[in-house]
């Protein structure tokens, strides 16, 4: 068992995971995440998302997924952990804390403050999981989301309020 930086040759595999985690979260309509699009946020010419595997025996059975935040309060970046997926039959043999604890290290070693990430409300294993680490769930804070219809009608209507009525 390891976990290590994820490579270009992993792409295909952490595809796969995300799929899977998307199945796992009840979502996988919602995934839609190519080879393509992953290789180019991991290692395009400016990269915004970086990412860890964890391997078996050669094979990459976890991954944890993840970019840069910036807190204005604190003054220093840190890590929001957008994806942390461990195959089913792969749990509970420190796979995951593994990975966690990988980012962890991230932080502390680069003078980051924070590492976060969301969790489902029904995710009843992966929140205890998460509070076992000495996580903290924010129970004050609602996450809200602009996608697809939604984002593309706020995005134009600068231009209809400009214009004024008809």
């Amino acid at each position: 068992m390891s976990v290590r930086p994820i490579r270009p040759d992993d792409v295909p595999a952490v595809v796969g995971l995300v799929r899977e985690l998307a199945e796992y979260e009840k979502a996988l309509h919602e995934a839609r995440l190519t080879d393509e699009q992953l290789h180019a946020a991991l290692f395009g010419e400016h990269p915004a998302l970086f990412g860890h595997v964890a391997e078996v025996e050669g094979t990459v059975v976890g991954t944890a997924l993840w970019f840069l935040n910036f807190s204005t309060w604190r003054g220093t970046h840190g890590i929001y952990l957008e994806d942390l997926y461990v195959r089913t039959a792969f749990r509970g043999g420190g796979l995951g804390k593994e990975l966690l604890r990988t980012l962890a290290e991230t932080c502390v070693q680069r003078g980051y403050n924070r590492l976060e990430w969301a969790v489902l409300d029904w995710n009843t294993p992966s929140i205890e999981f998460y509070k076992a680490q000495g996580a903290v769930p924010l129970d004050e804070w609602t996450v809200f989301r602009l996608t697809d219809d939604a984002l593309r009608d706020f995005a134009g209507r600068r231009d209809a309020e400009a214009a004024g009525p008809a």
